[in-house]
């Protein structure tokens, strides 16, 4: 590997310029461009190991409704409502071809699609909390890896991304990792939780992480077939319309569950006091908003595959601040299998190098046809 890979994790998979159509295709990128996508990336990781750490905090301390963890994973959009008045595109004219059947057509497509998301991600924010509650953050946060895997294959089918060998490398190296914290259940979890309890957060973070990952795919392919507009308030409108369905999802869970009678005892019973209680909800709400935003600015402005990349970027992070901060145990099997995970993101970055590279050469021998041809016609 040369050092332009290293320099690679940050452009891999680069899709679009501000003057030209959403598109998948390498473009060379303004120096603003660059600002946006390492303000995204530091958004993304810093909320999301900040909001998974938190979260684990709030079951440590007593709190026990999987509903209530859910509903602050979404519940934070309301601070996004000043940027979205302010980057709307309220005083751009509307075309005159546009019909008002094809905006009122548009309109309701978007509805579905914001619905269909929203309630796509109360179900996938609770797999989380149920992972959460049952797991050691550190295995939790292993574990979440696997969307990478599982984000290539749902890439392969909408995305139209290749599956080659070092794709294939990186999910057999993720599915062996997910497979060691498994088999490392007795060991590792027995004095806190159940045996069954532990399969069940195992199953629920591994199926959370697959259904993260269509999510992840479905978006970049909406970005690209339905929304079509390159502003940032459209990467707004895919983070606030979505997280108020699933917020009033979160709602009606926690009315019809019965877990709202308890929120008062449990609030009274938190170890670290009721401030402490109601601080550490709010700021997990605003984490996951600031890691929301990371995530679906990149997939804006690169792709869901380097979204999610960047997002397994906090694998070998948050086990080592679950070790320090929550004592988590990292053992010879934890140990390997964070290595296998590490290797595996690696793997996935190599070959998104490698495509990107063969795609400037195909590009600069096209342009240099392209140049010989118009010399060919000059001296007709």
């Amino acid at each position: 590997m040369s050092a332009n890979f290293f320099v690679y994790v940050i452009v891999v998979g680069q899709n679009q310029d501000e003057d030209i159509p959403f598109t998948n295709q390498s473009q060379p990128k303004h120096y603003k461009w660059w600002i946006r996508v390492i303000s995204y990336i530091l958004f993304l990781i810093s909320g999301q190991s900040t909001a998974i750490l938190l979260g684990r905090l709030y079951f440590d301390k007593g709190g026990n409704s999987k509903w209530m963890a859910t509903f602050v994973q979404s519940a934070g959009f309301p601070i996004l409502l000043p940027f979205l008045f302010y980057f709307s595109p309220f005083a751009k004219s509307v075309p005159v071809s546009v019909t008002s059947v094809a905006r009122r057509s548009k309109i309701s497509t978007l509805v579905f699609l914001y619905s269909a998301f929203g309630l796509l991600l109360t179900g996938d924010n609770l797999m989380y909390s149920y992972g959460l509650l049952y797991l050691p953050v550190s295995t939790y946060s292993l574990l979440c890896a696997t969307q990478l895997a599982f984000n290539a294959v749902f890439s392969f089918f909408l995305n139209s991304q290749k599956f080659s060998p070092f794709i294939l490398n990186s999910v057999i190296l993720l599915t062996i990792s997910a497979s060691l914290l498994a088999v490392n259940s007795d060991s590792e979890n027995a004095s806190t939780v159940s045996k069954g309890k532990y399969v069940i957060g195992f199953l629920c973070t591994v199926g959370a992480s697959a259904t993260y990952s269509l999510y992840l795919s479905l978006v970049q392919l909406s970005f690209e077939k339905v929304i079509k507009r390159e502003t940032f308030s459209a990467v707004l409108d895919m983070q606030i319309y979505p997280s108020f369905v699933a917020t009033c999802g979160c709602v009606v869970g926690l009315f019809a569950s019965g877990e709202w009678r308890s929120l008062s005892k449990e609030m009274k019973e938190y170890k670290e006091g009721k401030v402490s209680y109601m601080m550490t909800l709010i700021f997990t709400a605003v984490t996951w908003q600031v890691a929301s935003i990371g995530l679906l600015g990149l997939i804006f402005e690169v792709s869901s595959l380097f979204s999610n990349v960047i997002s397994t970027l906090t694998s070998p992070v948050v086990p080592i601040l679950a070790v320090i901060f929550f004592h988590d145990k990292m053992d010879g099997i934890k140990a390997m299998a964070m290595l296998l995970a590490i290797w595996g993101f690696l793997s996935y970055i190599y070959q998104q190098y490698l495509d990107d590279s063969k795609s400037k050469v195909k590009k600069k021998m096209k342009a240099n046809s392209n140049e010989a041809s118009l010399g060919l016609t000059g001296q007709v």
